[in-house]
């Protein structure tokens, strides 16, 4: 071994643990500080317990909390988007259309939504000056919003399968 280039080396180093544990072992330095040992890590305890010495599972915690109340939050938006409760005026039909709907007794979504299982189109058209093109734009207007009205169809996504042949 060449002279003067290794570090000097304790035979008795005092390694501490932050639960107050200690012992001696031999080192390049002589005392050594450590977070877990063997007296209380939950491998050897048994013991069920979370090490946190910086809050980083209070801070992960924190913000399980905020992705779930985001969650809900946009679920409650989402449903009160197509509440039957949801007043003519908030569908963003033209003054027009509302204006007749009004004058027909329709004021909630809901009532739409019973007319139009009931009667079908025909319940829209016979109103006085209510035409075809105004059913299609008041039916739109709800697909938008998220509404599904009587005699839509589950719109399924079917993939064929394509082989391509290659040379």
């Amino acid at each position: 071994m060449k002279p003067e280039i290794h570090p000097k080396w304790y035979p008795e180093a005092k390694v501490i643990c932050a639960c107050g544990n200690t012992w001696n072992v031999g080192s390049t330095i002589p005392e050594l500080r450590t977070d877990v040992c063997d007296k209380c890590h939950p491998f050897f305890t048994g013991e069920q317990r979370i090490v946190d010495t910086e809050g980083q599972v209070d801070r992960f915690m924190r913000r399980l909390q905020a992705r779930q109340e985001a969650i809900d939050a946009a679920e409650r938006r989402r449903k009160a988007r197509t509440s039957p409760e949801l007043s003519v005026r908030k569908l963003g039909l033209s003054s027009r259309i509302e204006k007749l709907l009004n004058e027909a007794g329709f004021e909630k979504a809901g009532q739409i939504l019973e007319r139009l299982a009931e009667g079908g189109d025909e319940a829209f058209t016979e109103l006085s000056g209510f035409g075809l093109k105004s059913l299609a734009d008041m039916k739109k207007q709800m697909r938008a919003r998220g509404f599904v009205l009587p005699g839509d169809e589950e719109v399924e996504v079917v993939e064929e399968a394509t082989t391509e042949e290659e040379d």
